[in-house]
């Protein structure tokens, strides 16, 4: 008698996935759902005007029925999903989950979004489609920490895949074997390199674009009938072996529970348009101006970093010393010109302490020495925008308004883009408000 195989780290992932349904999801998910989407069309109207959302659209062959958020154009659903999704990630202003690091709503909203347009499913589905896709992307950051990012990939394009064909799978109601398909298929269209880190070429941005379109595409290739491999994330040709340098992982970090304890309850919204874990060290460095010190007063500023948290730290923290911000507003050309900005960038230095937390945690921590040889030091203990310090909703609706405002969106229209994010899940999707 031929004994059952095992089941794999997919189909066990798939079973869960298969149960759940738009009203076994807890209130305070959808709560985080609707933030999200408000904060992705901020994100895609602040960017539609931008060099890189312009070539990611001209770029696009293909013309259809899918909404391109800011733009009058529309394309099929992959197109919308591409577009939507490097314009979302473009100013690196998206929500972070700090366990991974990944970025989940610059994949997942628009990749859910362009199927329940395409497809006409409901609000509710959609929402289904969402809280799956960002639960995925979160759990599999946490399968084998850090590695995929040291092997040279980018983990939000790598494991944005896999979970866009999750979300997509969800939202069109795809059964067990068809998630799991789904996902064998999305695994060999996944990838993204960070060769960007050496010159800052624009292809950071267009991997959550990607990502979305090709979860979308492996979702509606696995409904037509198309296989995909069961051991996807854990066999010896594997997501892991090829994008981790090895298979071995915690992979219960995707299993255990899935649909009964929620990690999206705990993304992280980003109150500055820069790296997450430049964030707490921002704070501190505005703590440090609020007490009326003065950036020629200073002579030196030593911050306590992890590894992996350096790039770009001087720059960010003279910003938030000297203009009070770090939304989109600031980083420009002139902020980069302006000679009080990089005389202070030029004093900051770091040392690296090994017992950091990050990424699992976001710290932050700024030591002013004066001219007049005092000492001034702010600490910061956790991410602000995070689970522990979540910005609310007021702040999220006046960042979006804000992002609104500087992608040329009028006033009126953008209330309207904001109100249709509140009850997009109560009824049929129409995206119509967001076009043009």
């Amino acid at each position: 008698m031929r004994a059952t195989p095992a089941a794999t780290v997919a189909e066990q992932a798939a079973r869960d996935i298969a149960r759940l349904s738009p009203a076994t999801l807890p209130a305070s998910l959808r709560r985080v759902a609707e933030d999200l989407v408000l904060d992705i069309f901020g994100l895609c109207l602040a960017a539609r005007g931008s060099d890189y959302a312009r070539a990611a659209l001209a770029g696009w062959d293909g013309d259809g029925d899918g909404t391109v958020i800011g733009h009058a154009r529309r394309l099929s659903a992959a197109g919308a999903a591409f577009v939507n999704g490097t314009a979302a990630h473009g100013e690196d202003f998206d929500d972070t989950f700090e366990g991974g690091p990944v970025h989940a709503g610059a994949v997942i909203v628009p990749a859910v979004l362009a199927a329940a347009e395409r497809f006409r499913a409901g609000g509710p589905e959609a929402l289904l489609g969402i809280a799956v896709g960002v639960e995925t992307i979160c759990r599999l950051s946490l399968v084998a920490p850090k590695r995929v990012h040291q092997a040279g990939f980018h983990p939000t394009s790598v494991f944005g895949a896999m979970a866009a064909a999750a979300a997509v799978s969800a939202t069109l109601g795809l059964d067990e074997k068809q998630i799991v398909d789904a996902w064998g298929i999305a695994g060999s269209m996944a990838g993204g390199i960070i060769e960007y880190l050496a010159d800052g070429a624009w292809t950071k941005r267009l991997h959550p674009g990607w990502a979305a379109q090709a979860g979308l595409q492996a979702a509606l290739l696995s409904r037509a009938g198309f296989t995909g491999p069961r051991s996807v994330f854990e066999g010896t040709h594997g997501l892991f072996n090829g994008f981790a340098r090895g298979s071995a992982g915690d992979y219960g970090a995707l299993t255990r529970d899935f649909g009964r304890r929620w990690l999206a309850e705990t993304l992280a919204f980003k109150p500055y348009a820069c790296g997450t874990m430049a964030h707490p060290y921002i704070d501190c460095a505005k703590r440090l101006a609020a007490r009326g010190l003065a950036a020629e007063d200073v002579a030196e500023i030593l911050c306590e970093v992890a590894e992996g948290t350096v790039h770009r730290l001087s720059f960010c923290i003279a910003v938030g010393f000297i203009t009070g911000d770090a939304g989109i507003a600031a980083f420009t050309a002139a902020t980069v010109a302006d000679a009080r900005i990089r005389a202070l960038a030029a004093k900051i230095r770091y040392v690296v302490d090994p017992a950091n937390p990050y990424p699992a945690r976001y710290t932050g921590h700024v030591r002013a020495t004066l001219r007049d040889g005092s000492v001034v030091e702010e600490r910061q203990a956790d991410l602000r925008g995070g689970a522990k310090q979540p910005l609310s909703r007021a702040e999220i609706e006046a960042k979006f308004m804000a992002n609104a405002a500087h992608g040329g969106w009028p006033h009126a229209r953008a209330e309207a883009a904001r109100d249709l994010a509140r009850r997009l899940f109560d009824g049929p999707i129409d995206l119509s408000p967001l076009r043009g």
